[in-house]
């Protein structure tokens, strides 16, 4: 049997740092993306040894993160690919069903039995690898494989949660942070 309060709440807020430990460096970038989340990795043999993403929305997501991501470092004086070490931290959010929702006077009301997250599809994991491969595209880093760490918050909400939980946007996307780890003669 699984011991779950091994795990904690993820959508609680950063924890302030220990007395004496050093403040966390603000991101060097932070990157908002408009749209839903296009989960990478499943594929559909079309025929003639061809395969293809079997989600039509993986392209537009990724296009949509590669263009904030190139937006926001060309805010960057003098940008250059990340070479080393480099922390994430991802907010997904998605529109929540409305099924989740009351009827007649209480149809803006979320139900108590709807769940506080997105449990269901699209995966989470394939949601990061995705993103982390637009990001690649942008040159915001040469390789994914450079993510060595996630930093809160992330995950995926519900646009309800929108001015409750930071980096949770109104509509669907995403907002990226990214830290760079390395030193900077590593650049």
């Amino acid at each position: 049997m699984t011991d779950l309060t091994q795990f904690e709440e993820v959508a609680a807020p950063a924890a302030e740092p220990a007395a004496g430990a050093a403040p966390e460096a603000p991101a060097l970038l932070t990157i908002t993306a408009r749209g839903v989340p296009g989960p990478q990795g499943s594929k559909n043999h079309v025929g003639g040894g061809r395969m293809i993403e079997s989600s039509a929305k993986v392209k537009p997501w990724r296009d949509s993160v590669a263009w904030r991501a190139i937006e926001a470092r060309s805010k960057v004086r003098g940008w250059r690919p990340l070479v080393g070490p480099v922390a994430l931290s991802m907010t997904f959010t998605f529109t929540r069903p409305k099924s989740h929702y009351g009827s007649g006077r209480n149809a803006d009301r979320v139900l108590p039995s709807a769940p506080p997250r997105p449990d269901v599809k699209p995966d989470l994991d394939k949601i990061v690898r995705a993103t982390k491969d637009a990001l690649t595209t942008a040159q915001i880093y040469r390789d994914d494989a450079q993510v060595v760490e996630f930093r809160r918050p992330f995950g995926k909400w519900y646009s309800t949660d929108h001015g409750l939980l930071p980096d949770v946007l109104d509509t669907p996307g995403c907002v990226i942070r990214v830290w760079f780890l390395g030193k900077e003669v590593d650049r």
